[in-house]
């Protein structure tokens, strides 16, 4: 077996149920889950109509590169997004099976094991665990750069040691972030470019929630539109996105990377291998998806509605709840050990969240997720009040 199995560890949600086992959760009360970021929020008629009438497309195998109609598609939102110029179709973009493969498949495709030391995988931490995971399985060393209150979540560079810089092969940033909600600035991506200059690595940008947002006129900025705000190209430069939260269709598993056409290229040789082509109906369906901005207008509605409801009333009872910039979680400093706050919700409750500690590792001598919990907003309005409610009620 691929030795590098043994170095993976059980996902967050797995922990999760083995601290849960034993505890019988409050019977009178109906289980509210807010644990894991799955939007629940209606499938719009659009999706679903795009998707049966494009069943017959199921006679034929699809190709890795996509039908031509997505890949425009996609670049016509990446242009109204973003105010980015037209990207070339056929070398710039990638339709995906949602960006969770992608970000652990590009992974694989970039590390290179032949040099003569193990090469280095930066991401934050916490952080989404299949970067991690990529790293172990492409034969590199993950080095975690602590996301903290006193740097207001973000990412900061100027703590990585030069030696592990120069043994740097790939960066991943998640922006807006998991689980804070922290937007990269332009100043931001002005320093990781200079570093990426530098030292050579690939940047990899998560951006799979950057359609969840709160203010109208102030959409997150993107990795290519930063570039394009710089006066760079794409050199290094691939970001990540999906349909599954920005449409609420997380069981279509649709998404795309674009960039870099010299990474694309190699990626696509990749997946050529790897049999990941996307299903013809689906690719149809996206297509549909990426076109239509009402749905997601209404998607950011009530993902406002939520959170200003519950930010407020949470602060009554964890003082530093704050509102994220983005994004579908609320990042809570209980100030108390995080996991007995997860089994307190539980038991009494019957109320289920993220220990932040899951989500981390400790890093420079510190698990900066210790103490914290996640709670994803992503129920409806009533469940999520209704969750509120009760933990208002309790404490």
């Amino acid at each position: 077996m691929n030795p590098h199995l043994s170095q993976l560890q059980p996902y967050p949600f797995q922990r999760l149920r083995d601290v849960f086992q034993g505890i019988m959760p409050n019977p009178q009360l109906t289980p509210i889950n807010l644990s894991i970021g799955e939007p629940k929020h209606a499938t719009p008629p659009i999706i679903t109509e795009a998707l049966k009438n494009n069943v017959s497309g199921l006679a034929s195998y699809p190709t890795t590169v996509g039908i031509p109609a997505l890949r425009e598609a996609i670049n016509q939102w990446l242009q109204r997004r973003y105010g980015i110029p037209a990207l070339d179709i056929d070398r710039a973009i990638l339709p995906l099976n949602g960006s969770r493969e992608g970000l652990f498949a590009i992974a694989q495709a970039v590390i290179d094991t032949n040099r003569t030391t193990t090469p280095v995988v930066i991401s934050p931490n916490p952080f989404y665990q299949i970067y991690e995971g990529a790293a172990f399985l492409a034969g590199a060393e993950p080095y975690f750069i602590n996301t903290l209150p006193d740097n207001d979540f973000g990412m900061d560079f100027s703590e990585v040691p030069p030696a592990v810089l120069h043994h740097t092969q790939l960066v991943y940033v998640c922006t807006p972030g998991n689980p804070a909600g922290k937007v990269m600035d332009i100043a931001a991506w002005k320093t990781l470019f200079a570093l990426s200059d530098q030292y050579g690595f690939v940047i990899v940008a998560d951006e799979c929630y950057s359609e969840i947002y709160f203010d109208e006129a102030r959409p997150p900025l993107g990795a290519l539109q930063a570039a394009h705000q710089l006066g760079r190209d794409y050199s290094r430069l691939v970001m990540f996105s999906s349909l599954s939260k920005r449409s609420n269709v997380p069981g279509m598993r649709s998404g795309f990377v674009a960039g870099d056409p010299a990474i694309i290229e190699k990626f696509t040789l990749y997946r050529t291998y790897h049999g990941c082509a996307m299903n013809p109906a689906v690719q149809a369906a996206s297509a549909t998806a990426w076109q239509d901005e009402a749905h997601v207008l209404e998607n950011r509605r009530l993902y406002t509605e939520k959170f200003n409801r519950v930010v407020q009333p949470l602060q009554h009872v964890w003082a530093k709840t704050q509102m994220p910039e983005a994004a579908f979680y609320l990042w809570i400093n209980t100030e108390q050990a995080d996991v007995e706050v997860a089994k307190t919700l539980y038991r009494e409750l019957n109320i289920t969240v993220l220990p932040g500690s899951f989500l981390a590792r400790e890093a420079q001598g510190i698990n900066p997720g210790k103490g914290f919990i996640r709670l994803a907003l992503v129920s409806s309005v009533a469940e999520t009040l209704e969750a509120v409610q009760r933990i208002q009620t309790f404490y």
